[in-house]
């Protein structure tokens, strides 16, 4: 079982907000390839809050779209049998918040490519906290090509 995040792996430079591991201010989350999913676990503080004891949704929405785009590249990176995952974006991401998410909690993301074709993978990730699945969300991650302004941030 890897023991190296997808996020340390293959963009220890990254800065981004959800997952990059060189934005000290981020949530930095770090996402494992298991099985046929990709899965994180996010600890919260008492700053993520939307009010005393429950998780921003802004905040599960990050998360949730992060995590999703990993489970895509890393799905697009092993149908291509690439050594290194393409750069890819977030085309559409909807997010269902289903009950409180409580901030007290150790969260899990689960994550799972549904469609894959061509340069584009359907996502469906959750977050789960205390055994229950508090939000859900389905995107479209699309792999970018050169000349877009993402292209090399891996």
């Amino acid at each position: 079982m890897d023991t190296v995040s997808l996020q340390d792996r293959y963009a220890s430079a990254n800065r981004c907000f959800g997952c990059g591991p060189a934005n000290d201010k981020g949530l930095r989350i770090k996402s494992f390839p298991r099985g046929d999913e990709v899965v994180a676990e996010f600890r919260p503080e008492p700053h993520h809050e939307a009010y005393p004891g429950a998780v921003n949704g802004g905040i599960l929405g990050a998360l949730l779209d992060c995590h999703s785009n990993w489970a895509a590249t890393w799905a697009l990176m092993k149908a291509r049998n690439s050594a290194a995952p393409p750069c890819t974006v977030t085309a559409d991401f909807h997010v269902v918040l289903k009950r409180p998410t409580p901030s007290n909690a150790v969260l899990t993301l689960r994550a799972k490519v549904v469609e894959l074709s061509g340069d584009r993978a359907i996502v469906e990730a959750m977050v789960e906290a205390n055994g229950k699945i508090t939000a859900t969300c389905r995107g479209t991650f699309v792999a970018v090509k050169e000349g877009h302004p993402a292209y090399h941030r891996w």
